[in-house]
């Protein structure tokens, strides 16, 4: 049984709490202990006409009265009462409101994913749906079941969710936008790090015994202890052990740190000398070429800026839904560049030394179709300047074609993704 929209009936228990009644209704007398739960017909004394932003609610007095503590279960909402509405005016977030009054009626909390965190706060302030509230009016009914989950069993999910939300949406609060602003931030460090490593002019420094080695391997520490513990944080915290592997970008963060953790397991059992970040072992050594991938490796660390943007997220997946057009777009490069490559390298073997072989023919098929021209391969018979005129020709109209689908495809559902977000 459940309170309808008219009020017409209410009941003694529910699974997940007490279904804001009276102590009889509800099966609690009062000094704590249960009486036998049976329905009983709402009287219209007992209903409580509220009034949100224009919208009427209807419920019970003996619902809101079971957290006294709250200011709907209080006598401080009479002074919200409008005699003209015969009702309690509030004006204040719908939304809101009806999570708010699901806690009354269910005794658990459900926050409304259309609104923000910040506006649900000042709405459960204002209404004084607080932690301790809720927790004490729980255990003074004698019934755990009607706490919030932030207060019982479920704690440990709810924190769960909490956490997985500061570190995946930086608009859900300000520590959040703050630790999402120090993540890019060692981003940029990370990857500075890795350009400066290459220049003649700086390279020395991360050499060991240099004077300025120690602060910049001990930057380096703090960079990847950081990605590190965001990453485990995340990995405890993520919805599902098998989803947290299906997500590319913590792929991508585990292969960003995987060659730091590399050197240190080869430095070990190697003894090797240790270069910045990566360990250099002599060519041929056993070691030598599983380091070198992992050094290939630390250039993912620029697509973590990936997941700080939600544009850039929504273009991959605009991609992903233009997979077909973009096929077609393949599939007429690599007819074009075979045709007119082995083509153009039949016609210019005898007299040009540049097209020797068909892959040199496609390469030149290829720079030419995409209008790139860089230059290096040129046609200098007539005949190959005569279909090299004919390749350019051909390459801007048939390409211009299915890139007006893909440009069609990708607005549409580029304005779909960003309707959903």
């Amino acid at each position: 049984w459940s309170i309808s929209e008219m009020g017409r009936f209410k009941v003694g228990v529910f699974p997940g709490g007490p279904i804001g009644n009276s102590a009889e209704d509800t099966g609690l007398n009062h000094n704590g202990g249960k009486n036998s739960a049976v329905p009983i017909r709402t009287t219209t004394a007992d209903l409580c006409y509220i009034n949100v932003s224009g919208k009427q609610y209807i419920t019970t007095h003996s619902c809101l009265e079971q957290y006294p503590l709250t200011l709907l279960g209080s006598p401080d909402k009479e002074i919200y009462w409008m005699p003209e509405l015969k009702s309690y005016y509030f004006n204040r977030n719908r939304d809101c409101f009806e999570s708010i009054l699901t806690f009354y009626q269910t005794g658990r909390e459900f926050r409304p994913l259309s609104v923000d965190d910040e506006i649900y706060e000042a709405e459960r302030k204002f209404f004084r749906i607080e932690l301790k509230a809720r927790a004490d009016t729980a255990l003074s009914l004698g019934d755990a079941s009607s706490m919030s989950p932030l207060c019982c069993e479920g704690d440990w999910k709810n924190t769960k969710k909490r956490i997985h939300r500061f570190l995946m949406d930086p608009r859900c609060s300000r520590w959040a936008t703050a630790w999402h602003i120090m993540d890019i931030l060692f981003i940029c460090i990370s990857i500075t790090l890795l350009v400066m490593e290459t220049d003649d002019n700086v390279k020395n420094m991360f050499q060991e015994g240099h004077p300025f080695y120690n602060y910049i391997y001990g930057l380096n520490i703090l960079v990847i202890a950081f990605f590190t513990a965001d990453l485990l944080v995340r990995f405890v915290t993520w919805p599902g052990l098998l989803n947290f592997w299906k997500n590319l970008f913590n792929i991508l963060d585990i292969l960003s740190i995987l060659p730091f953790y590399v050197s240190l397991i080869a430095e070990a059992f190697e003894d090797p000398t240790v270069t910045g970040e990566v360990v250099e072992l002599e060519q041929g050594h056993k070691s030598y070429v599983v380091l070198r991938v992992c050094r290939i490796f630390r250039i993912v660390r620029v697509f973590k800026f990936i997941r700080h943007s939600q544009d850039l997220i929504m273009i991959i997946k605009v991609v992903g839904h233009a997979k077909k057009e973009l096929c077609l777009l393949i599939l007429l490069l690599f007819i074009f560049s075979v045709s007119f490559g082995s083509l153009m390298y039949y016609i210019e073997q005898d007299d040009n030394e540049q097209f020797s072989t068909i892959m040199q023919g496609c390469w030149w098929a290829i720079v030419t179709i995409t209008t790139i021209g860089y230059g290096d391969i040129a046609p200098t018979t007539w005949l190959g300047k005569i279909v090299g005129s004919l390749v350019l020709t051909m390459g801007i109209v048939f390409l211009a074609l299915p890139m007006t689908i893909i440009v069609g495809k990708f607005s549409t559902v580029y304005e779909k993704e960003k309707g959903k977000d």
